[in-house]
């Protein structure tokens, strides 16, 4: 491992000097399959976008994923080993196959904190390379501050990701969007992270209710995936985002141990075939309370085809000073479509709910059986509703 000072990335220099300096240095640790090391400092290494991250090479730092940030002894930024950018044309770091970034502090010191009519929309931070297949990458122990998408890899048919592993992160991304997957066909794993509002605290403070607001109204989720087989979600936990977490039409895998906390959507899941799209969904906890409408607030909808397992998950509501809400959803559970699927609810509790009951049944098709639940009026809740 080198540092990447001895290739001339400094503190010190301006970005776009940075960038290519960092460039050199990994075209020449993707030969050697070599790690660079981000040597720590007071003051971060600021860039431009559009650094690749080439085949083999890594990008490793001082830190693990710091929840509240950093903090500068006399200066409100982070220090250690950052990264800094204002770059609006590129993406921060566009990786290849095996490849790694652990770490690492990602800051974007002019992205507002305040108003949401200044949030900007910079490129992801992280993206798959659209030319060369990243499969085998690793991102770990990595910290967002200000960032607008975190990590892209919302990939094509043509040019595919896999084995992809996304673990110990922290951020709040202002679009809403934290981990975007796509074609991704070998078993993706989200593990360990965590969206959060609060997370420059030490040093920036949080972001306004207003902004919370504003992300909420996109509507986005802070994990999404799509077209991948046998996805592995665990430990996982957004608040104020639109949604937790989009389960795509063409996707079935386990998604466990979550929070989802005062979205306006807490799971939403889709099915685009009756086969292999069955997701198994346990030991999670959903706050749905927030968004434009109390309508539009759900802990579960789920339509399409295939079967939904939950077993173990609690919603509840209530109220929140960091974002304007209802402190209630609509009801637990929405089935919508007109195709056949089925849903299994298993030792669910669900609480504070406006509907009289905790299903809305909008598919004539769908098959919905409760098992030892127990709903907004502490009753227990056995009950098959739908076609047999």
């Amino acid at each position: 491992m080198k540092s990447i000072r001895d290739f001339g990335v400094l503190p010190e220099n301006v970005a776009d000097v940075n960038t290519t300096n960092l460039q050199t240095a990994i075209d020449w640790a993707s030969p050697r399959g070599a790690a660079l090391y981000v040597e720590p400092d007071a003051e971060p290494y600021r860039l431009t976008g559009g650094v690749i991250l080439k085949m083999n090479a890594s990008l490793i730092g001082a830190h693990g994923p710091v929840g509240r940030g950093t903090r500068h002894s006399s200066k409100a930024q982070p220090v250690g080993s950052v990264f800094a950018t204002d770059d609006l044309g590129e993406p921060l770091l566009i990786v290849e196959h095996a490849t790694q970034v652990r770490g690492i502090q990602f800051w974007y010191p002019k992205q507002t904190l305040s108003d949401p009519e200044k949030i900007i929309a910079y490129p992801p931070t992280i993206q798959a390379s659209r030319t060369n297949s990243a499969q085998g990458v690793t991102l770990s122990a990595l910290t967002f501050y200000g960032e607008y998408i975190a990590m892209d890899f919302n990939c094509s048919p043509s040019v595919i990701c896999e084995q992809l592993v996304i673990e110990h992160c922290r951020g709040y991304p202002l679009s809403g969007e934290f981990v975007r997957i796509d074609h991704c066909y070998d078993v993706p794993r989200i593990v360990h992270c965590h969206v959060n509002p609060a997370n420059m605290r030490f040093f920036a403070s949080g972001f306004s209710k207003r902004v919370v607001d504003a992300v909420v109204a996109r509507g986005t989720f802070a994990y999404a995936i799509d077209h991948t087989d046998n996805a592995q979600v665990i430990d996982v936990f957004t608040f104020g985002t639109g949604g937790g977490i989009r389960l795509g039409a063409a996707s079935y895998g386990q998604l466990t141990n979550f929070d989802f906390d005062c979205v306006t959507v807490g799971i939403y899941k889709l099915g685009d075939r009756d086969f292999n799209r069955n997701w198994q969904i346990a030991q999670g906890s959903i706050t749905a309370n927030a968004g434009p409408r109390l309508a539009d607030v759900h802990p579960v909808i789920v339509e399409g085809q295939g079967h939904t397992a939950i077993t173990s998950v609690e919603a509840f509501s209530g109220d929140n000073p960091v974002v304007t809400n209802f402190g209630e959803s609509r009801d637990f559970l929405l089935v919508r479509g007109d195709k056949r699927l089925t849903v299994s609810v298993v030792g669910s509790r669900m609480r504070n709910y406006e509907a009289a009951d905790p299903i809305t049944m909008e598919n004539p098709q769908a098959l919905v059986r409760m098992v030892a639940c127990v709903d907004k009026h502490e009753r227990l809740l056995e009950k098959t509703i739908g076609k047999q």
